[in-house]
């Protein structure tokens, strides 16, 4: 390989890696609360719902 082509690969594979951890939120995944119950994001934790 040519250090043409070295460089090559290495941009891209950076390129992708870059675009890849930008879409995705690492800290945040769905969460289901039970019945009568909704999740509160400023409290990173199910609340009861009231009315």
């Amino acid at each position: 390989m040519t250090i043409k082509t070295i460089f090559a690969a290495a941009a891209l594979t950076a390129l992708s890696a870059a675009s890849a951890s930008a879409t995705c939120d690492w800290g945040k995944q769905a969460m289901s609360c039970g019945d009568g119950m909704t999740y509160d994001s400023d409290k990173g934790a199910c609340v009861t719902v009231t009315g």
